[in-house]
């Protein structure tokens, strides 16, 4: 029976490493808070909920969960890219058929519309915990 505890508590301890961490603003440097409010003014009079994620921190704010907008910033306050949700009606065709060839059908929990620093657009599809990642055609790119 301990073997059992300690094995559930391990395994509990590496799916919260893996996820995002959840950050009081304080913890966040300034010069990513302000690039945030530059990069999108709008986000100033919301309530933004800070994570670090993979080493950068996404600010996320907007809409009823708080999240219709994910903006991803390198440490020194670099844009990386910003999410936008969608429904999942506005994903492209290739991706429910990507979805029913290799993921046997899953449901599409969430949907998002994605623009790096560059400009690109790609399509990004909850599925399972993981996202996936499309082009504009609805090409499977990668799991991210």
């Amino acid at each position: 029976m301990k073997m059992y505890l300690f094995s559930t508590a391990l395994l509990g301890l590496t799916v919260i490493s893996c996820s995002a961490q959840d950050l009081k603003k304080s913890e966040v440097p300034q010069q990513v808070q302000n690039a945030c409010a530059q990069k999108f003014p709008e986000s100033n009079h919301a309530k933004i909920a800070w994570e670090k994620e993979k080493g950068n921190y996404e600010a996320n704010w907007g809409g009823r969960s708080g999240e219709d907008n994910s903006a991803l910033f390198s440490p020194a306050g670099v844009f990386i890219e910003i999410v936008k949700a969608i429904p999942v009606s506005q994903l492209p065709a290739g991706v429910a058929q990507y979805v029913q060839a290799h993921e046997h059908g899953a449901k599409i929990k969430e949907a998002g519309l994605v623009t790096d620093a560059k400009g690109m657009v790609t399509y990004e599809a909850e599925i399972k915990g993981k996202d996936l990642i499309f082009d504009k055609a609805g090409k499977f790119i990668k799991v991210d």
